[in-house]
C-alpha cells in the first residue's frame, strides 16, 4: 500500500518550501501514472481518469471534491463526457509540495472504487 494515500496535508504558506529536485525523483515514483506538467513557469501534477459516461465523471469529480475539502488542498478539476483531468499544485508556492502527491495519491485510491472506470 501507497503510504502517501494515508498521509495528510500540512498546512502550506506561501513561503514553504517547493520539493527539491531529490523529492520529486523519489515522490514521483510513488504516483507513476501522474504527469509533471509546467504551466506559468511553474511544475503541475496532472492525471486524466476515463469513464463510460458522463455520470460516472461527474461523481468521480464529487469524490476528488470531497477528499480536498476534507484535507483543505483543492486540484484543478476539467469534467467532460467519459473523462477527468485532475491537476494538483500548490498555488500558494506556485509549484509542488508534498501535499500535492499526497493528494495524487490520494485521488488515485478514489479511483481504484471509483464506478464506471474505463
Amino acid at each position: 500500500m501507497n503510504a502517501l494515500n494515508q498521509a495528510h496535508c500540512e498546512a502550506c504558506r506561501a513561503d514553504a518550501p517547493k520539493v527539491t529536485d531529490e523529492e520529486l525523483a523519489v515522490l514521483i515514483r510513488e504516483i507513476p501514472d501522474w504527469n509533471i506538467e509546467v504551466r506559468d513557469g511553474h511544475m503541475e501534477l496532472e492525471r486524466v481518469f476515463l469513464f463510460k459516461n458522463f455520470k460516472h465523471a461527474l461523481a468521480f469529480t464529487n469524490a476528488v471534491g470531497e477528499i480536498a475539502e476534507a484535507e483543505g488542498h483543492h486540484p484543478g478539476l476539467t469534467t467532460e463526457w467519459g473523462k477527468v483531468t485532475v491537476t494538483w499544485w500548490s498555488h500558494s508556492i506556485k509549484g509542488l509540495h508534498r501535499n500535492d502527491f499526497i493528494m495524487c495519491a490520494r485521488t488515485d485510491k478514489v479511483a481504484e472504487t471509483a464506478e464506471g472506470r474505463k
